[in-house]
């Protein structure tokens, strides 16, 4: 199957979506969604390409290069959606909104997309009770602080609960 994006034409294969049964906030309609990266060799942030309507996509950020010790607890009602024991076993990604100064742009850490990678089922949770909020300039990380000065990458991955650990 192919794509047209703003970054051109994308082909890709029916069981590389990722099916969000109860869509995102704000789109319930859309559910398959194409994660494509922007570099091949950092996953610290991608794009998020709804397949159902070209024109809706999102910049995700890998939590972890940000927040290494961000720590979401689903419930076990959210786990059992999933289809997973625990939260070591799903990947998450958040919403980043871009804004015109990099360090402007914020992420939500409150509402992260969870993924379980082996069956590519994804849905967004609220995380009640938690310390993260919906609106974390980036500019207030460290970690990308430090890299606006070097070329340093994270060495967490968000795509493979294994590779988080």
């Amino acid at each position: 199957m192919t794509l047209e994006t703003d970054y051109g034409i994308v082909e890709y294969e029916a069981d590389s979506l990722i099916t969000f049964a109860d869509g995102l906030f704000g789109f319930p309609d859309l559910k398959n969604y194409l994660f494509l990266t922007l570099d091949e060799e950092d996953d610290s942030t991608l794009l998020m390409q709804s397949v159902e309507d070209q024109n809706v996509g999102f910049a995700l950020i890998n939590p972890y290069y940000l927040c290494p010790d961000y720590n979401p607890q689903l419930t076990w009602e959210e786990l059992s959606c999933l289809n997973a024991k625990e939260n070591g076993e799903l990947s998450y990604y958040t919403i980043c909104t871009i804004h015109s100064n990099y360090l402007e742009n914020t992420v939500n850490l409150k509402c992260p997309l969870v993924i379980n990678p082996n069956t590519r089922q994804g849905m967004q949770v609220i995380l009640a009770d938690s310390p993260y909020e919906c609106r974390h300039t980036l500019g207030s990380f460290p970690s990308v602080a430090d890299s606006a000065n070097t070329d340093e990458g994270s060495d967490k991955h968000a795509d493979s609960a294994a590779q988080k650990k």
